[in-house]
């Protein structure tokens, strides 16, 4: 029997070559992972997408990476002569062939070499159908021609990356990864024994794998004793399912991987992970007050790249598959920089003008609109700094009457926010504070357009791709005004006082904003080269309790933003043309005397060096400043008749003006009650010779005929 193999080696060394085999480099090639994956921009794995259900493999192995211990007992497990023999070990074949004679034993004497043809050539595999002589002498024939084309080290690494190991994983690093959290360059002695054990029979129990594996260490280690109990626990703790990649950013590999390739995304882990830790600290400290979820984005301001992407706040989640950064949610008061933009624009205020902060009620198809401030306070006669920086509501609603809600709308819809309705009139008014929906990204990219000068353009997610042209949807100077007011700590003190979180030691302008009934609650804001968005809340939709602007969103956007800005200096953007400084007073005392910028043609006078701000009616008349033109009221039933009444006030210097309600005089002063009238009414501020200084048009409703009498 030994003569006639010995023969048949000889034959086969001489038969002319098969057919042709692919190249090793064409192989290595069409190796493909199980799954995809997604790196950052330094090619750091940051996420995975599994696109194999029916195995688990790794990206391909290197034979220079492999852990000499593992090679040296894959050798004595599987082919002792390897480097010896051309493709078939003939003397273990011969003795495989004398014990299947002599026992009837089935032992194999397949080499590496003959594995790896046969993985080439799946009808060669074992267990292909039909077993026999033939298909025998074919897999010898393609293993000698495999040793023809490529290298020993080139079988070597590729056998280290088909063999199947324990349950679905292929390949030494899904093995060495899923059993062990190791690479392959870091298995030690026991490890790389129980591994080689594993190649012949994956599937044996805990106990015959580690029988094998000492009988492994014995041909390496004979020296060394064999702790069998101690292999079989490395066996038993294994898990089977390795970490791909550290899912540091799950949403983002769901949105990037979905074609199945891999994708190197403009995402920094280091960033992804300061945007990640941030958010699920705050929601930790948030958990008392009914918030369970975040999400945060990082933008670049220059060329939009994302940096960051966070859509969850993961383990404190019930909803941790929901994509909050992707997630339509109420605006709130974020929308409100982009109004002040229009109205600067549109030179209908200035920084300096001054608003009404006073109860105002609005007639609406609704019914009436009463809108508030978050402190359910009114602080009177207002500059648009203030308010805005403040976040106030009343002047905000005051501004879109002047400025339209169409116009908002197709701003927000310039800059990128596409979740609105179409159609502008669905919002009204109510668009001033934020009833639309909008999604986090694309409200800190419109955010973006502030830091680049009133220029907006869409993101950019992969590493490499072509910087799209940004557009203008804003004027320079009138971008500049707002960036400004949103950077001035003083100016927000009234809601935030001067310590908030909000004041960053770095230069940056930030906004807050929280939904109605207390669902959603933001901060979006950018320093000179990062723009950050933060949302928390809940995915269900459930309000919190006592989340303010800066107890929410806030602590996470300014870790994030002190956390880039490490060693990282933020300069304020210089004025552009367009835009020019006066030494401002405010008349009465209003606010503090102080300089303001304006736009150039839109400043007021200066007298002495100071320009006074007074409010009055463009006419330069006194003006009623409450109740306002088109306030809708109503009478409450449970508070006696004689005790309800409106406060009626007038800006301007008008000592001897009188009050005139539906032609009836009431008296003087710059503020007066005015009794409650069913119905339309008509207030008049009118001079000493009878003259109308101003008037307003106000109706009432709900109220008895006789109880107005």
């Amino acid at each position: 029997m030994l003569r006639a193999l010995l023969l048949a080696a000889a034959l086969a060394a001489a038969l002319p070559a098969r057919a042709e085999v692919a190249s090793f480099d064409a192989f290595r090639a069409a190796y493909a992972p199980s799954d995809v994956l997604l790196t950052d921009r330094n090619g750091r794995a940051i996420g995975a997408l599994r696109t194999d259900p029916g195995v688990r493999r790794l990206a391909w192995v290197r034979l220079d990476d492999v852990s000499p211990a593992f090679v040296e007992a894959l050798l004595a497990a599987e082919d002792k002569r390897f480097y010896e023999h051309r493709g078939v070990d003939w003397s273990a074949a011969a003795a495989a062939l004398w014990q299947q004679a002599t026992s009837g034993s089935q032992r194999g004497a397949s080499t590496i070499s003959m594995q790896v043809a046969a993985f080439l050539d799946p009808r060669l595999a074992r267990g292909a159908a039909p077993r026999s002589w033939d298909r025998k002498w074919d897999q010898v024939e393609a293993a000698l021609e495999l040793e023809r084309r490529w290298s020993k080290a080139e079988i070597l690494e590729a056998y280290l990356n088909t063999i199947t190991f324990r349950g679905e994983l292929q390949g030494l690093r899904a093995a060495s990864q899923g059993l062990f959290q190791k690479a392959p360059s870091g298995l030690d002695r026991s490890e790389s024994a129980v591994l080689a054990a594993l190649v012949r029979a994956p599937g044996a129990s805990p106990a015959l794998v580690a029988r094998r594996a000492c009988g492994v260490l014995a041909q390496t280690r004979p020296e060394q004793p064999c702790e069998r109990e101690l292999l079989a626990d490395l066996v038993r703790q294994a898990r089977l399912a390795p970490e791909v990649a550290e899912p540091l950013a799950p949403h983002a590999a769901r949105r990037l991987l979905a074609s199945g390739q891999p994708v190197r995304s403009t995402l920094d882990a280091d960033i992804q992970r300061i945007a990640r830790d941030a958010v699920q600290a705050q929601v930790a400290e948030l958990l008392a007050r009914g918030v369970e979820d975040g999400a945060a984005v990082v933008l670049d301001n220059r060329t939009g790249d994302v940096l960051a992407y966070v859509g969850s706040s993961g383990a404190f989640s019930r909803a941790p598959q929901v994509d909050a950064a992707d997630a339509p949610r109420q605006a709130g008061s974020t929308l409100k920089p982009f109004l002040y933009a229009l109205a600067f624009q549109q030179r209908l205020l200035t920084p300096a003008a001054l608003l009404d902060d006073s109860p105002i009620a609005v007639a609406t198809d609704a019914g009436v609109y009463a809108p508030r401030n978050y402190d359910l306070r009114f602080l009177g006669p207002v500059s648009a700094r203030r308010a805005l920086a403040s976040s106030l509501n009343v002047p905000a609603v005051r501004t879109i009457g002047m400025v339209g809600a169409p116009a908002l709308h197709g701003l927000l819809r310039d800059a990128g926010i596409a979740s609105l309705d179409p159609q502008p009139e669905h919002y009204g008014d109510s668009l001033a504070l934020g009833s639309a929906d909008v999604t986090l990204l694309a409200l800190t990219n419109a955010y973006r357009a502030f830091a680049n000068g009133g220029e907006a353009g869409p993101v950019r997610w992969r590493q490499g791709a072509a910087l799209a042209p940004r557009h203008r949807v804003i004027d320079a100077a009138s971008t500049w005004l707002v960036t400004d007011i949103l950077s001035d700590n003083a100016a927000r003190e009234s809601t935030f006082g001067f310590d908030s979180v909000l004041a960053t030691t770095s230069w940056t302008a930030v906004k807050t904003g929280t939904s109605k009934d207390m669902r959603d609650n933001w901060c979006i804001g950018f320093s000179e080269h990062y723009t950050v968005g933060v949302w928390v809340g809940n995915a269900s939709g459930a309000p919190m309790r006592n989340v303010s602007g800066v107890s929410g969103a806030a602590p996470a956007w300014a870790g994030i933003m002190r956390a880039l800005h490490q060693g990282l200096r933020s300069r304020p953007p210089v004025p552009p043309a367009g835009v020019v400084a006066r030494r401002i007073a405010y008349e009465e005392d209003i606010e503090p005397r102080r300089g303001e910028w304006f736009l150039a043609g839109n400043a007021p006078a200066a007298e002495g060096g100071i320009a006074t701000i007074r409010l009055q009616s463009p006419s330069g008349k006194p003006r009623i400043v409450a109740p306002q033109e088109g306030s809708l009221l109503a009478w409450d039933p449970d508070i006696p008749s004689p005790s309800q009444g409106i406060l009626a006030r007038h800006g301007g210097e008008a000592a001897d003006a009188q009050w005139v309600l539906n032609g009836e005089v009431l008296g003087g002063g710059a503020q007066r009650v005015v009794p409650l009238r069913a119905g339309h009414n008509r207030l008049v501020l009118q001079g000493p010779g009878g003259e109308v200084l101003d008037e307003v048009a106000y109706e009432v409703r709900g109220m008895p005929v006789t109880a107005g009498r």
